[in-house]
């Protein structure tokens, strides 16, 4: 087979992979990150120090907050606040806005 044809149907392949590895490849956020302990981000809001952040009350989610920028039912997405990050859907942090 000719190499410039197979190049030409290599190229959608491509494509779809590195969108595929762009949506992954954002790192979670670490709680011990400076930005994390500053907010009091916890991966699991049930571990939220109450005593600290009085203003926690069960249920509030970083899946049902107005900065988390992730699709409806996924276990983590985006947060305006952690630039280029994932937050656990089942996160808390002190910045928490229910969404509207």
């Amino acid at each position: 087979m000719n190499s410039r044809r197979r190049f030409i149907r290599l190229i959608p392949a491509a494509g779809a992979g590195l969108l595929a590895t762009s949506a992954w490849s954002q790192a979670m956020v670490d709680e011990k990150d400076p930005m994390a302990v500053s907010l009091g981000y916890v991966a699991d809001a049930t571990k939220v120090n109450k005593a600290k952040y009085p203003k926690y009350a069960a249920g509030q989610l970083c899946g049902n907050c107005a900065l988390y920028q992730g699709k409806a039912g996924s276990a983590a997405g985006p947060c305006a606040l952690f630039q280029g990050k994932q937050v656990a859907a089942k996160g808390w942090c002190s910045a928490y806005a229910k969404k509207p």
